[in-house]
């Protein structure tokens, strides 16, 4: 059994599928999942675990070149806003109907517990070389 990082082995094992480019969308319980992209459903109850916490995980095992939000996250939001401009200074913000769209070309989504509207952004996957 893995001592540390991601313990779940159905997120551990997609992780290690992707390539530079790939998407990754972590969202939570209330956005619409796209058919097409495998799914790791990590929700267990309202806010368990939290975007926080899966967005931090995720990020110390990937390497990310840029993530897009909705930017109805700003008003709505103002807690995962603070967050995702904290990881993502160049962090791209279109309207929520075009990250639906967006979302459907991920190859990952992670679904939170989370509970509070507009806490999901799309990854984009970098290299580590």
């Amino acid at each position: 059994m893995k001592k540390h990082g991601i313990l779940n082995r159905h997120l551990s094992g997609a992780l290690a599928e992707l390539g530079h480019g790939d998407g990754v969308l972590v969202c939570d319980v209330g956005m619409p999942i796209p058919g097409g992209p495998r799914v790791v459903d990590l929700a267990f109850r309202a806010g368990v675990p939290s975007f926080a916490e899966v967005l931090e995980g995720l990020l110390d095992e990937l390497v990310v070149e840029g993530a897009t939000a909705a930017s109805e996250v700003r008003e709505a939001n103002p807690a995962a806003a603070e967050l995702l401009a904290g990881h993502f200074p160049g962090l791209g913000l279109v309207p929520h109907e075009r990250l639906k769209e967006l979302s459907a070309g991920a190859r990952l989504v992670v679904r939170t517990g989370e509970a509070r509207p507009y806490a999901n952004v799309l990854l984009r996957c970098g290299v580590f070389f």
